[in-house]
């Protein structure tokens, strides 16, 4: 069923509308089993219409290979169960300045040809009264990375995520990414890369914080 009346399943509900990825109201209806199933039925009739033949011991269990990789790695991001809880710890150590994580893998897919963006998020905040675990801040670059995506729209997830969870708006991502969609098709071009960045708070009215975060991470 369709998503009339434009609300979001609770996988984005606590983002801003126009950051949350499209979804049906029936999204997770379904287990994950069930969607395997059902993908590895439709993948299989993909490549039977290519010509391959799926008795061949190489081909036979693709199918339901890409089924799994489809909903248990590359687009577990879909699913809420998957959102990470970001746990803060009081900053006893009255740590006041800039922290960056640098140089966290992102592997995420294009939404309008299913094929890979690869390439690295930077992501810094300012602390306050609160400090996060370092790994969760991975965790959420990885959450909103593994679903279908526009690098525009990641960028911004993540930072609101971030905003959100951390209680600052105090906070930068920028994203530096490789689109197979460029690379393996179209105009084929294996030289470029795509850049983003959001900042908030006062990343964004603070040029010389701005230039720090970027001199950190080597921009």
């Amino acid at each position: 069923m369709d998503n009339p009346s434009g609300l979001a399943p609770a996988t984005d509900a606590h983002l801003p509308t126009g950051l949350r990825t499209p979804l049906r109201d029936d999204a997770f209806d379904q287990d994950d089993e069930a969607k395997i199933t059902a993908i590895s039925g439709h993948f299989e009739a993909i490549m039977r219409e290519l010509g391959l033949d799926l008795t061949d011991d190489s081909l036979a269990g693709t199918p339901r290979r890409v089924a799994k990789m489809y909903v248990q790695e590359w687009f577990k991001g879909l699913d809420p169960k998957n959102r990470p809880e970001v746990r803060m710890f009081h900053n006893r150590y009255n740590y006041h300045q800039l922290l960056v994580e640098r140089d966290i893998t992102l592997f995420s897919c294009c939404e309008h040809h299913f094929v890979p963006i690869i390439g690295k998020a930077h992501v810094a905040y300012l602390p306050g009264a609160n400090v996060v675990g370092l790994s969760k801040l991975n965790r959420v670059v990885q959450y909103y990375a593994r679903r279908p995506q526009v690098q525009e729209r990641l960028t911004r997830q993540i930072a609101e995520e971030l905003k959100q969870s951390l209680g600052t708006d105090d906070v930068a991502v920028l994203i530096e990414a490789d689109h197979l969609c460029v690379m393996s098709r179209g105009v084929n071009d294996t030289s470029s890369s795509t850049l983003t960045s959001e900042y908030g708070g006062r990343f964004a009215t603070d040029e010389a914080l701005r230039r720090e975060f970027l001199r950190q991470i080597g921009k």
